[in-house]
């Protein structure tokens, strides 16, 4: 590969706030629709581990949406993934996590790394040349970030724009006031947004009043004029993963109940040679043929009557169960693998009962953070994320190891080929281990492929 093959070049901003809350989903998902509608092609990255808003991004821009995140990815697999798309769109959109400067790597960690440009947005309702405040300490904690602009949401009137906009330090202008509009906003609910399918007309109003506002500030222009960044190849270990899952099929949840999955896995599994074959555990009465089962996380807690009212399905996974079928359960899967799940109306339903246990809601109050999954095929980095208990499980096999703490994290449990955790995964963290879950022999298989490449050297 020429060394211009190994670069390529793209204006690229980072949409960063102080804190959650402050309107950086909608605002992104604004600015994606404000220039795909001029006819740019927009690809836009979510910090951190998320399934909820780069459905809506994606949505947003009309392109596919990745997490980058570098604990969980790995610097590698961010900075390949930020190369494929600086040789194909006209704008990078990076969204943050948190505030700008929270966690370990903060979103501040990540522009830093990479060379993006930070565009700060905050909610400035109630304030006014405070926000400029705010802004001008942002901008002057560190001094390997650049904060361009600032992107005041919730203004109120004219007049708060200008005051804010004087108030400001010449080095940070006023990009756009977004005006306090509930129109505008993107609906939530206990683990986020709303899933992106269950509100896409809605959605599709909301994204075109953002880009209005946002188009009628001159954003466009300004974003499109940014001297393009930088960003090289680095090609990964899951790029060059070998067909260890050749010839195996795997049966995939997907459906309103179960939805929590990153696209590099799926991406993952194909490149290892899988045929993925998707069916809903709320709607199909029967298992795909299959070699291994996958069972995602989302939010079964929400469709746990019509998951109980499928009786044929549940016992189609049993029956694979009971045949030692490989299955992963993540999350809202292994809510599904328990004997019972108490929604947050108090109301119990059977769910299917391969594992001891029983999940209930349990409020506000939730679990989450970055761990390693210490699996017997191997760690495989991921994360926790809910607001449900699990009780009378068994004794687990394993735990995660948490990033930055001593304490066990998430239980993982084993029962026959029944694998289940709390913990979502990044399976391109660690390809080998993936294969071996479900079910692949990778010593075998890199012997076989190791023979088909000298057969073709002869």
């Amino acid at each position: 590969m020429s060394e211009g093959d190994m670069m390529a070049r793209c204006p690229a901003v980072f949409i960063a706030a102080p804190a959650s809350g402050q309107g950086k989903t909608t605002v992104t998902a604004a600015l994606a629709r404000m220039l795909r509608n001029r006819g740019r092609v927009v690809r836009v990255f979510k910090t951190g581990p998320d399934y909820l808003d780069p459905r809506v991004l994606a949505q947003a821009s009309g392109q596919p949406v990745d997490p980058l995140d570098l604990w969980m990815a790995g610097e590698a697999y961010c900075r390949q993934r930020l190369f494929e798309a600086a040789r194909e769109a006209d704008l990078i959109l990076v969204e943050g996590a948190m505030g700008l400067f929270d966690g370990e790597p903060s979103s501040a960690d990540l522009a830093a790394r990479f060379g993006l440009p930070m565009v700060v947005v905050m909610d400035v309702k109630g304030m006014a040349q405070t926000a400029a405040a705010l802004v001008a300490g942002l901008a002057g904690f560190r001094d390997d970030i650049r904060i361009v602009g600032l992107i005041a949401n919730a203004c109120g009137s004219a007049r708060h724009r200008e005051l804010i906009e004087a108030a400001l330090p010449a080095r940070v202008p006023l990009l756009a006031a977004v005006p306090r509009d509930a129109a505008l906003a993107l609906p939530e609910r206990h683990l986020g947004l709303v899933q992106a399918e269950e509100i896409r007309d809605d959605l599709e109003a909301r994204f075109e009043a953002g880009a209005e506002a946002l188009a009628a500030e001159g954003l466009a222009e300004a974003l499109l004029d940014l001297p393009p960044v930088a960003f090289s190849a680095a090609p990964t270990e899951a790029a060059a993963a070998p067909p260890w899952l050749a010839g195996r099929t795997i049966a995939v949840a997907r459906d309103a109940a179960f939805s929590f999955v990153y696209q590099a896995n799926l991406d993952l599994l194909e490149r290892m040679g899988a045929s993925l074959r998707f069916f809903s555990p709320l709607a199909d009465r029967a298992l795909p043929a299959c070699d291994a089962l996958w069972l995602p996380g989302g939010y079964p807690e929400l469709h746990a009557a019509g998951l109980a009212a499928n009786a044929a399905l549940r016992d189609d996974i049993r029956l694979a169960f009971a045949a030692d079928l490989p299955i992963l359960a993540e999350c809202g899967g292994l809510l599904y693998c328990l004997e019972s799940l108490t929604d947050a109306d108090e109301h119990t339903h059977a769910m299917l009962g391969l594992l001891p246990g029983q999940g209930a809601m349990r409020g506000r109050r939730g679990c989450q953070g970055m761990q390693t999954a210490e699996l017997p095929e191997g760690p495989v980095r991921g994360h926790a994320h809910h607001r449900s208990q699990a009780s009378g499980t068994p004794e687990p096999v394993a735990h995660g190891r948490r990033q930055r703490h001593p304490a066990p994290g998430e239980a993982i449990y084993r029962s026959r080929r029944l694998t289940a955790s709390y913990l979502h995964l990044f399976f391109p963290d660690n390809p080998a281990a993936v294969a071996r879950l479900f079910g692949a022999d990778t010593a075998e298989a890199s012997r076989a492929d190791s023979t088909k490449e000298c057969q073709a050297c002869n």
